[in-house]
């Protein structure tokens, strides 16, 4: 197989069933055709005397010329991805870094190191380097392509290389960081404030809906659990009533098909639903650090502008280093534009991607239990009626 013919081929986030109602509804600004694809994939338990630890493999095909290779394989571990994605935040700082999934689980969702859970972060690795490989200045980043191609032991020696900027720089940051929570930006472009007051509302109502559906995916569990046992009541009753053998059976059999169909719409939620919002709530926190470490490049700017009205000496210092930051504002504030558009556009697609699913989702499922209770109600609408005739006759 080609890599054409392979590329192709690959569709990890969208379905493919012809009959979908997803693939029918057309998003406009479709992504152009990508030479870079990567998959995590066969995840590995490791158990040592310190530790306990998984490693994925993650697999690379491209047709970029920067790339020695045409394909390269690979196994990374959790914090692999955690080095990447924090050198890719001190790189570029006021770019929006796609989000892990976090080291440690919500208490009483999954168990750690179970199947589900593996999984689970497998597909969030999975659609985060997807997501760096789908973004037009994260995808050429160094580290990323070494994070991709280089074996184990050269990571290792590539890791322990000296601190990143925001390393070298902390200092300074702090320092601009608490004069910014003390009184604010002065100078902050309109368009960065009304960015700040979008995402106070999205984060609120994101990290609601989150709350809400795993609410929701928890409840639909135990109802799924009762209707399990529900149904087998019915089914052991029939030995003891014999001129209702029929309507038990019927009726345990409509509750194991809605069982499965439940048990197919929490699929649905889990897969199609809870991942996005998880994901977003998560973007939401990089975004609120990505506009405050603009404010504090403005904020550095700002305070550099007042030193020099006040201080008459230094003046050519002032002035140069007030030009290098004007420079790097520019640059912040032109980064972020960018990719808050792109952002932005990702995340309306997103939703309504898992909008539809969910909406198909429900649709099948009230359809099922719908027509299996439609059915027993028909058998036995018939049957009571042949029971009536029966009598009528002398």
């Amino acid at each position: 197989l080609d890599f054409k013919s392979w590329a192709n081929s690959f569709s990890p986030l969208i379905p493919t069933s012809p009959s979908s109602m997803i693939n029918q509804y057309k998003f406009e600004d479709e992504p152009e055709l990508r030479d870079l694809f990567i998959t995590v994939d066969d995840p590995e338990s490791h158990i040592t005397a310190i530790e306990t630890f998984i490693t994925y493999r993650v697999v690379t095909k491209t047709s970029r010329g920067e790339f020695d290779s045409s394909e390269y394989e690979v196994r990374r571990r959790y914090q692999d991805f955690l080095w990447l994605k924090s050198r890719l935040e001190e790189a570029h700082p006021t770019l929006i870094i796609p989000p892990l999934p976090e080291k440690f689980i919500m208490k009483g969702m999954v168990e750690r190191f179970s199947d589900e859970f593996i999984e689970t972060r497998r597909k969030a690795l999975h659609k985060f380097l997807n997501r760096i490989a789908e973004h037009p200045t994260l995808a050429f980043n160094e580290d990323f392509k070494i994070f991709l191609t280089a074996q184990t032991w050269e990571l290792s020696t590539h890791k322990k290389q000296g601190p990143g900027l925001f390393s070298r720089m902390g200092q300074t940051v702090r320092a601009v960081a608490s004069s910014v929570r003390g009184g604010g930006v002065k100078n902050r472009p309109d368009m960065f404030t009304d960015i700040n007051d979008y995402m106070e509302t999205f984060n609120q109502k994101i990290n609601l809906l989150d709350k809400i559906s795993q609410r929701i995916y928890k409840e639909e569990r135990g109802y799924y659990c009762e209707m399990k046992e529900y149904g087998p009541i019915h089914t052991l009753w029939c030995a003891s009533e014999e001129d209702l053998v029929d309507s038990l059976k019927g009726v345990a059999s409509c509750i194991d098909k809605c069982c499965k169909a439940t048990e197919n719409r929490m699929a649905g939620l889990s897969e199609n639903l809870l991942p996005v919002l998880h994901e977003y709530v998560l973007y939401s926190e990089i975004l609120t650090g990505v506009l405050k470490r603009r404010d504090q490049i403005q904020a550095e700017l700002d305070s550099k502008v007042d030193a020099l009205s006040n201080k008459k000496a230094e003046k050519d210092l002032l002035t140069e280093e007030i030009g290098n930051l004007e420079d790097k504002v520019e640059c912040a504030n032109n980064a972020l534009k960018a990719d808050w558009d792109r952002w932005k556009q990702n995340m309306q697609h997103d939703m309504k991607t898992a909008f539809l699913n969910v909406a198909e989702n429900n649709i099948h499922y009230y359809e099922q239990c719908l027509a299996t209770w439609e059915s027993f109600l028909t058998s036995q609408t018939v049957d009571l009626h042949l029971g009536e005739d029966s009598e009528d006759k002398p």
